[in-house]
């Protein structure tokens, strides 16, 4: 009786086995996946139609993209990317620790759960993640839209300078900017983006979202920016790609200097194309948006 009990007892063990080790076979492959800790993604679109993803910048809103979402909607899926931290969103896993590796991370994380194989497009910080996304999964990305943004963004001081020698500079803005009172910070702000965008109202949009950005994101964001030198990667990159930088007379007569950095900067890569929008600050976007949406356009059909 006893060793009946043990043989039946073995078999309703191995039968449950049988039947865990099957459910865990057919499971979606996609399920062990969580959601992104570092990002949200807002849908726009429609499901079934080429995957677009849109990345804002440094201390950035999702907002900034509202042109172009109205323009790509009809004909794509977007996947609008909010930056934690960023523009009044919470912290969440940004709030220590580095920032820029983690969102590459689960971009690609995101990408392969989704099944996608999409046009990535990203402004400032958000174009330099789109390159880091590139240079280490470049399966990943169909095409790339770059939207002013640099393999390494100190080039734009100095054309040789070294993530070393900048890192003092770096850390210094860095501490300073943490450190400083928030009344202080806020009011600096209208100066500052004013050299950053020309439209009188897009500049209130961006000091708001500067202002609301968490600080600390802010900043170890700035500094990780700082630190990233792609210059010697992106030669590896051969996804299909569009550049594009601003140039404003008011600020610089020199047009062929402007030009000269992008150029040199890019000149490695193969599959790019550079184009260059006049009359035009850091945020295109608003400074002009037609000229914008029709480049990114004709570069998708």
């Amino acid at each position: 009786m006893k060793q009946a009990m043990i043989t039946k007892l073995q078999w309703l063990m191995t039968a449950v086995f049988f039947v865990a080790g099957i459910m865990l076979l057919c499971r979606p492959a996609h399920a062990a996946t969580t959601a992104p800790t570092r990002f949200t993604i807002t849908d726009a679109g429609s499901v079934g139609n080429p995957d677009v993803i849109l990345i804002p910048g440094l201390a950035s809103s999702k907002a900034v993209w509202d042109g172009e979402i109205k323009l790509l909607a009809p004909k794509y899926r977007l996947h609008i990317v909010q930056v934690a931290g960023f523009a009044g969103a919470p912290a969440g896993a940004n709030a220590s620790g580095p920032i820029l590796p983690g969102i590459v991370e689960e971009l690609h994380q995101y990408i392969v759960a989704s099944k996608q194989h999409p046009v990535v497009i990203g402004h400032s910080l958000g174009g330099l993640l789109a390159l880091m996304l590139a240079d280490k999964y470049p399966t990943d990305i169909s095409k790339m839209v770059i939207v002013d943004a640099l393999p390494f963004y100190a080039v734009v001081f100095d054309p040789h300078v070294t993530v070393d020698a900048v890192k003092p500079q770096a850390e210094a803005m860095r501490q300073q900017m943490a450190s400083m009172p928030d009344a202080q910070f806020a009011a600096m702000q209208p100066m500052i983006v004013s050299g950053m965008v020309k439209n009188a109202d897009a500049q209130k949009l961006v000091a708001a979202s500067s202002v609301s950005t968490d600080r600390t994101v802010f900043v170890n964001a700035m500094f990780e920016d700082l630190q990233t030198d792609l210059r010697s990667d992106i030669a590896k990159i051969k996804t299909p790609t569009l550049m594009i930088y601003p140039y404003d007379a008011a600020a610089t007569k020199d047009a062929a200097a402007i030009d000269s950095i992008y150029h040199d900067a890019y000149q490695s890569m193969p599959n790019v194309k550079l184009i260059r929008i006049d009359d035009s600050r850091h945020f295109i976007m608003y400074d002009q948006p037609q000229k914008l949406d029709a480049a990114i356009e004709a570069f998708l059909k």
